[in-house]
């Protein structure tokens, strides 16, 4: 039985893998941080358990569909098996901006869909990674801990500023990986 506070939910493009403006289409074109997908066996390996939320408008938008992403998701599971590690849930939402639905971050239906997964009674005092002022947001409305990394859309979130006074900064998810794994961040 995991806590919340064992429980890190990770953002996909950008913090686990190449981000791009033009959309992640294929298999091809995912392309992992190696820093990541270790980072990710070792926060396993410590005994934390780690989920993904991920929007995935390129869907609802027709750039690809949910065989490729399901594609995308096994490599990602693979990579990680490989390495020791393990995700637990894979949460997506593949709706448009304009799409009406509870899933896509900045709301929070991913979380409750991945709470409801790992059968917690709460996210509060888990942790969101992500790249972006949506992700920390639906994070937080259910109670996460903010991380901002600086990679994907993150050096662009950070000059904004705004909406990122609990956020705690990071190079990479590495990085962060490293102090929580450490007990720097208790």
């Amino acid at each position: 039985m995991i806590t919340a506070q064992q429980l890190v939910i990770l953002d996909r493009d950008g913090v686990i893998n190449h981000d791009s403006d033009a959309y992640i289409k294929s298999l091809a074109e995912w392309i992992p941080y190696p820093f990541a997908i270790s980072a990710i066996a070792r926060l396993t390996q410590a005994g934390f358990t780690v989920a993904v939320a991920t929007n995935q408008s390129g869907i609802a938008r027709g750039f690809y569909d949910e065989t490729t992403l399901n594609a995308m998701n096994e490599r990602l599971h693979g990579l990680v098996e490989a390495e020791g590690g393990q995700i637990a849930h894979i949460a997506y939402c593949p709706h448009g901006p304009d799409d009406q639905c509870g899933c896509r971050k900045p709301l929070p239906g991913l979380f409750t869909e991945i709470q409801d997964k790992l059968t917690l009674s709460s996210l509060k005092g888990s942790w969101m990674v992500g790249d972006s002022l949506r992700d920390l947001q639906a994070g937080e409305s259910v109670g996460c801990r903010s991380v901002l990394v600086k990679t994907g859309k993150g050096e662009k979130t950070l000059a904004k500023g705004d909406g990122l006074e609990h956020a705690l900064v990071y190079a990479d998810l590495a990085a962060f990986v490293d102090d929580l794994i450490a007990g720097a961040l208790d």
